[in-house]
Order: C-alpha cells, then structure tokens, then sequence
C-alpha cells in the first residue's frame, strides 16, 4: 500500500540539496557579465540576475539558469569558462549532473514495468540471484530500490575524502564491482520497506537490473527510453571516458593547503564510472528542462507508473524520497526534484507537479560535495521562487 505524502517539511523557499563552502578566498579572476533573456511579466527577473552577478566568487566559478513560470521564462548564465582566462560562461555548457541521473534512471525502470518486463512488486533477488547471497533472506522489491526503502548497504569506492577519490580520479571502479562490495557486506541495515535511506547503491543496483531484462547496456536502453522520448539530444553517459566532450564550464574544488591558504584544484576529467546509473550522466540545463516539463506531462512515463514518482512510501517515518524525486513544501506549494552534485559540479531541477513553476541551474560550486549549503545555489533557489 502506498500513500501521497502531505507532511510539510521546513517552511523555506530553498528547493536545492546541493552544498558550497563557507569559508574560500576570493578569486583574483575577473567576473563575467551576466547575460540572460527573459519575459518580464514572468519571474523576478533582477533578483535572478542579482543571484548569479559577481562569479567568480569563492562559492562558484559559473552559473546556468533556467525559471519557468506561467507568466513567462527566464534563462541566465553567469561566470567564466574557466580561471585561465577571461571568458565568459558557456550559457549551453554541457555538465555532470550527478544524481540527477537517477531521474533518468527511475523513469527507464518505470517504462520497462509499464511494458511488463519489471513487476515493481517483484524481488530483485529473482532478477539478479547470481549478485545476492543466500544471506539476502527479506524480499528487495525493485520498489524498494526505487525509493531508497532496500536497506542494502552501501558499496565501495576509491576513498572517503577528496585527496583520496581525486588520487584514483583516472582509474575505472566498475558497478558491477561497487554492487557486489555492497553485497558481500552482509544482509540489510533495516526490514526493508520500514525506514528509508538514501543511497547510490540502490541505483547501481538498478542498472544491473535493467541490463539484465533488456539484455542492453544501461546507457543505451536509457536513451532509447527516456533521452530521445525528452529531447535530451545533448545529454549522455560518458562512461569510463573522463573528459565532457563539447562546451563546457571547468569544474574547482577548493583544497586547504598545509599553509593555511586555499587552492582551486581542476576537477573537470574524472572516471565517473561508478556512479553509472546513480549518478554519471553529462547534460545541459536546456536538456534537463526538457526532461522535467516531459516526465511531468506524463510523455515519457504512462500512468499508473508515473504516480511512483510522485509517491512517497507510506509508513516510513520522515520519508521525502519517490522514486527518482523527492519533495519539499514552500509557501504551500509542494514541489518535486532532484539534485545532483559531483566535484566542480551542483545542479538541480524541480517544479510543482502542475509545471506552474520550474526551476533548472547548474552552478560550479568550489566545495560541491562539502556539508555547507551553497549561497550562489540557494540565492537562484529563492529568486526563483519569488
């Protein structure tokens, strides 16, 4: 049994999960002008363009934005394409979208049970018995992955902190070794369907599953799916290819020296292999608002299935996640999205279900993986919701 959610969560405007540092220098790099289109009877044109003036700053090097509203749309890029010289943004750069693709992926699963090649309700163990131990006793329903409810534990990776995981940044961790690592740590934390815990491994595992119903790779049956249904013609799965291939904005992390000051390491080429399904794509701000107005027009995923997405588990305590969204209540509008942040790298898209306003940006945090909010992500956030 499953339920809509109505519990309101913090009454704040901020939509975006994304963080940035508090505490980086200023950057010596001049800032580039703002540039952007807009209808002027739509969104709150001046306070978006004050949310992006003045990058780089020491929470952002660029920033691609994209407001809908019934009244209109607005897009703006701001920042510069890289610290090394002096050009502006790229306004249709190409990004790493981080788990943001588990949208993508959440609707390839969804389509696959609406032509009856998954059954939702069905144990994972039963798609995938040669990745589960006997240990694995509880029934995983792909549902359980979908909404974060399995209680796998998580896989592993190159390290904990960044000058670990940057050292291995060239090197390929496959899913298939990230999925088994999560297995052979033992059955799960929690009866699964009882709490909800938000995590890649179930993504990952979600991958494996589509490859083994389609007999395809994950990359070609999410295209097939769900980019090319979107539109999304500038969006892919880069693979163990560390590069973005085509414009893009260069990605910084911001690393304290042993001296006390801060440098900005180039983080823009990393094997992202094992994020894969949880988290690897490489998209544009255009594509992914293509994506978002599509989904929830419900032309890429049919009813019933599409309500998955906008459903959260009944019974679980303090559960936000659906499959592939997760919600947040602002001035009494529930809206639905996703964030998605790898090092350089914070994006996010979301908008009520009605579509009566939509956010996307991508913003090239220095500290995109770190525990602080970003100020540049949650000043577009606000901004967007005046």
């Amino acid at each position: 049994m499953r339920a809509r959610t109505h519990a309101v969560l913090a009454a704040s405007v901020v939509l975006a999960l994304a963080a940035g540092p508090l505490a980086a220098p200023a950057f010596a790099a001049p800032s580039a002008p703002v540039s952007s289109s807009a209808d002027r009877r739509g969104p709150a044109e001046e306070a978006l363009r004050a949310a992006i003036a003045g990058l780089p700053n020491q929470y952002a090097t660029a920033a691609l934005v994209r407001v809908g509203t019934p009244g209109g749309d607005w897009h703006g890029s701001a920042g510069v394409r890289d610290l090394t010289g002096d050009g502006p943004a790229h306004p249709d750069a190409r990004f790493r979208a981080g788990s943001i693709t588990k949208v993508v992926t959440a609707a390839t699963v969804l389509r696959l049970a609406a032509q009856d090649e998954i059954d939702l309700d069905a144990p994972v163990q039963s798609y995938l018995p040669d990745l589960f131990t006997p240990e694995f006793e509880q029934p995983i329903s792909v549902r359980h992955l979908l909404n974060h409810t399995s209680g796998i534990k998580p896989g592993d990776g190159f390290g904990d902190d960044f000058a670990e995981v940057y050292a291995h940044r060239y090197e390929t961790l496959t899913p298939q070794q990230v999925a088994a690592s999560a297995i052979a740590k033992g059955p799960e934390d929690f009866v699964p369907g009882t709490r909800q815990q938000y995590l890649n491994i179930n993504y990952t595992i979600l991958g494996l599953l589509i490859e083994k119903v389609t007999g395809r790779s994950y990359a070609s049956q999410a295209t097939r799916l769900v980019l090319r249904p979107a539109g999304m013609h500038h969006t892919y799965f880069p693979g163990t290819d560390p590069r973005i291939r085509g414009p893009h904005n260069r990605g910084y992390q911001a690393v304290e020296r042993p001296d006390g000051t801060t440098e900005l390491v180039d983080v823009t080429e990393w094997n992202q292999a094992d994020r894969w399904a949880a988290g690897d794509m490489i998209s544009t701000t255009a594509d992914l608002e293509r994506l978002l107005t599509k989904l929830f027009r419900g032309r890429i995923v049919p009813q019933p299935e599409l309500e998955e997405m906008f459903t959260t588990p009944a019974g679980v305590p303090g559960a936000t996640h659906s499959a592939g969204l997760q919600y947040q209540e602002a001035d009494g509008q529930v809206f639905w999205g996703k964030s998605g942040a790898r090092y350089g790298y914070s994006a996010f898209i979301g908008g009520t279900r009605d579509l009566s306003r939509t956010l996307v940006y991508s913003v090239n945090s220095t500290d995109a993986k770190g525990t602080a909010r970003n100020p540049v992500a949650d000043a577009i956030t606000a901004a967007a919701l005046r």
